[in-house]
Protein backbone atom coordinates (compact mmCIF):
# COMPACT_ATOMS: atom_id res chain seq x y z
CA UNK A 1 0.00 0.00 0.00
CA UNK A 2 1.03 3.64 -0.92
CA UNK A 3 0.73 6.78 0.43
CA UNK A 4 -2.40 8.20 -1.15
CA UNK A 5 -2.88 12.57 -1.20
CA UNK A 6 -6.86 12.71 -1.68
CA UNK A 7 -7.19 15.89 -3.15
CA UNK A 8 -11.17 16.58 -3.02
CA UNK A 9 -13.56 19.35 -4.35
CA UNK A 10 -15.80 20.29 -1.87
CA UNK A 11 -18.47 20.02 -4.54
CA UNK A 12 -18.29 16.96 -4.75
CA UNK A 13 -20.13 15.64 -1.59
CA UNK A 14 -22.80 18.40 -2.52
CA UNK A 15 -23.59 16.81 -5.28
CA UNK A 16 -23.14 12.99 -3.71
CA UNK A 17 -25.68 14.43 -1.27
CA UNK A 18 -28.04 15.24 -4.28
CA UNK A 19 -28.33 11.72 -5.94
CA UNK A 20 -31.50 10.46 -5.05
CA UNK A 21 -31.70 7.97 -1.17
CA UNK A 22 -31.81 4.74 -3.98
CA UNK A 23 -28.60 4.88 -5.89
CA UNK A 24 -26.97 7.26 -3.47
CA UNK A 25 -24.92 4.18 -1.69
CA UNK A 26 -24.44 2.66 -4.58
CA UNK A 27 -22.37 5.62 -6.64
CA UNK A 28 -20.32 5.50 -2.73
CA UNK A 29 -19.47 2.23 -3.29
CA UNK A 30 -18.16 3.24 -6.42
CA UNK A 31 -16.31 5.90 -5.42
CA UNK A 32 -14.24 3.71 -2.48
CA UNK A 33 -13.88 1.45 -4.84
CA UNK A 34 -11.98 4.06 -6.85
CA UNK A 35 -9.85 5.38 -3.99
CA UNK A 36 -9.23 1.70 -2.46
CA UNK A 37 -7.50 0.38 -5.89
CA UNK A 38 -5.72 4.04 -5.87
CA UNK A 39 -4.57 2.81 -2.71
CA UNK A 40 -3.38 -0.48 -4.05
CA UNK A 41 -1.21 0.80 -6.69
CA UNK A 42 2.22 2.22 -6.31
CA UNK A 43 2.70 4.61 -9.35
CA UNK A 44 -0.50 6.28 -7.65
CA UNK A 45 0.57 8.95 -5.15
CA UNK A 46 -1.81 11.97 -5.84
CA UNK A 47 -5.81 11.07 -6.46
CA UNK A 48 -7.93 14.34 -7.17
CA UNK A 49 -11.72 14.15 -6.95
CA UNK A 50 -13.00 16.62 -8.66
CA UNK A 51 -16.56 17.50 -10.78
CA UNK A 52 -16.55 17.09 -14.79
CA UNK A 53 -19.41 17.69 -16.32
CA UNK A 54 -21.02 17.91 -12.94
CA UNK A 55 -19.66 14.26 -11.96
CA UNK A 56 -18.00 13.03 -9.56
CA UNK A 57 -14.39 12.72 -11.56
CA UNK A 58 -11.05 11.29 -10.44
CA UNK A 59 -8.02 12.41 -11.87
CA UNK A 60 -4.28 11.29 -11.24
CA UNK A 61 -0.59 12.49 -13.10
CA UNK A 62 -0.65 9.39 -15.12
CA UNK A 63 -4.24 8.49 -15.67
CA UNK A 64 -7.17 8.99 -17.79
CA UNK A 65 -10.71 10.95 -16.31
CA UNK A 66 -12.96 8.58 -14.66
CA UNK A 67 -16.21 9.52 -13.82
CA UNK A 68 -19.41 8.31 -11.88
CA UNK A 69 -23.28 9.31 -12.30
CA UNK A 70 -26.33 8.44 -12.08
CA UNK A 71 -28.94 10.29 -14.55
CA UNK A 72 -32.60 10.63 -13.98
CA UNK A 73 -33.28 9.83 -17.92
CA UNK A 74 -32.35 6.30 -16.66
CA UNK A 75 -33.08 6.02 -13.18
CA UNK A 76 -32.86 1.86 -12.82
CA UNK A 77 -29.05 2.05 -13.92
CA UNK A 78 -25.89 4.10 -12.88
CA UNK A 79 -22.31 3.98 -14.18
CA UNK A 80 -18.58 4.55 -14.84
CA UNK A 81 -17.62 6.37 -18.01
CA UNK A 82 -14.57 6.51 -18.97
CA UNK A 83 -12.38 8.59 -22.13
CA UNK A 84 -14.02 8.12 -24.76
CA UNK A 85 -11.49 8.80 -27.03
CA UNK A 86 -9.13 6.18 -25.36
CA UNK A 87 -8.92 2.66 -25.83
CA UNK A 88 -9.98 1.51 -22.07
CA UNK A 89 -13.65 0.23 -22.76
CA UNK A 90 -12.89 -1.67 -25.67
CA UNK A 91 -10.17 -3.37 -23.80
CA UNK A 92 -12.72 -3.99 -21.46
CA UNK A 93 -14.93 -5.46 -23.63
CA UNK A 94 -11.68 -7.70 -24.43
CA UNK A 95 -11.02 -9.06 -21.58
CA UNK A 96 -13.93 -9.51 -19.58
CA UNK A 97 -16.36 -9.80 -22.74
CA UNK A 98 -19.93 -10.44 -20.98
CA UNK A 99 -19.35 -9.60 -17.34
CA UNK A 100 -19.59 -6.03 -17.97
CA UNK A 101 -22.36 -4.14 -20.09
CA UNK A 102 -21.07 -1.25 -21.47
CA UNK A 103 -22.70 1.94 -23.40
CA UNK A 104 -20.71 2.55 -26.28
CA UNK A 105 -16.77 3.69 -26.42
CA UNK A 106 -17.75 5.38 -22.88
CA UNK A 107 -19.18 3.91 -19.95
CA UNK A 108 -19.95 0.78 -18.03
CA UNK A 109 -23.16 0.46 -16.96
CA UNK A 110 -24.78 -0.70 -13.76
CA UNK A 111 -28.65 -1.50 -12.87
CA UNK A 112 -29.57 -1.07 -9.46
CA UNK A 113 -30.06 -4.79 -8.31
CA UNK A 114 -26.82 -6.07 -10.19
CA UNK A 115 -23.75 -7.56 -7.85
CA UNK A 116 -21.05 -5.35 -8.93
CA UNK A 117 -17.85 -8.27 -9.93
CA UNK A 118 -15.53 -6.09 -8.07
CA UNK A 119 -12.06 -7.66 -8.59
CA UNK A 120 -12.84 -7.30 -12.61
CA UNK A 121 -13.78 -3.58 -11.84
CA UNK A 122 -10.75 -2.86 -10.13
CA UNK A 123 -9.01 -3.71 -12.83
CA UNK A 124 -10.77 -1.35 -15.33
CA UNK A 125 -10.00 1.57 -12.97
CA UNK A 126 -6.70 0.36 -12.80
CA UNK A 127 -6.27 0.59 -16.40
CA UNK A 128 -7.70 4.06 -16.57
CA UNK A 129 -5.97 5.72 -13.01
CA UNK A 130 -2.25 4.56 -15.20
CA UNK A 131 -3.41 4.67 -19.10
CA UNK A 132 -0.96 6.94 -19.86
CA UNK A 133 1.86 4.21 -18.46
CA UNK A 134 0.27 1.11 -19.95
CA UNK A 135 -1.75 2.51 -23.15
CA UNK A 136 1.01 1.09 -25.59
CA UNK A 137 0.45 -2.70 -23.90
CA UNK A 138 -2.36 -4.85 -25.64
CA UNK A 139 -5.04 -5.46 -23.06
CA UNK A 140 -3.36 -2.19 -20.74
CA UNK A 141 -1.55 -4.05 -18.05
CA UNK A 142 -4.97 -6.14 -17.09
Amino acid sequence: MNRLTIHTNPQVEEVFSNYPDFVRGKLQHLRALVIETAEEMADVTVLEETLKWGEPSFITKNGSTLRIDWKAKTPDQYAMYFQCSSRLVDTFRLVFNHTFQYEGKRAIVFHLNQKIPELELKECIKASLHYHKVKDQITLGI
